[in-house]
């Protein structure tokens, strides 16, 4: 019984398939993907512009600024525990450059 139906529903879709050829097929989806996009209403009309927030990008910057300030704080503070507690403890003469190479005396 149950390969019956699913017999039934495969000839079914292919009968769909062979009815619409393949440009009225996507003729369908282009139509149906235009109305659930929210550009147009159910009978054809385009919808309006929606309106602009002109403080959009002032909102964006108050939002982010305080996210990268607080995340700066956490991580200074993290650092800064590591090395009272000698877990880790950067080595600044590999970056700095040697300054007992440099004399006054030969630069001329």
């Amino acid at each position: 019984m149950l390969v019956n139906r699913s017999i039934q529903k495969i000839s079914a879709i292919r009968r769909l398939l062979t009815e619409f050829p393949a440009a009225k097929r996507t003729n369908m989806t282009t139509q149906t993907r235009l109305r659930s996009s929210g550009i147009e209403f159910k009978s054809g009309a385009l919808k309006p512009k929606p309106e602009e927030n002109r403080i959009a990008p002032l909102l964006v910057i108050c939002a982010v600024l305080p996210g990268l300030f607080i995340g700066a704080q956490i991580s200074k503070s993290v650092a800064n525990f590591l090395e009272e507690n000698d877990l880790f403890v950067p080595d600044d003469d590999k970056y700095l450059p040697k300054m007992d190479l440099i004399s006054p005396t030969t630069i001329e």
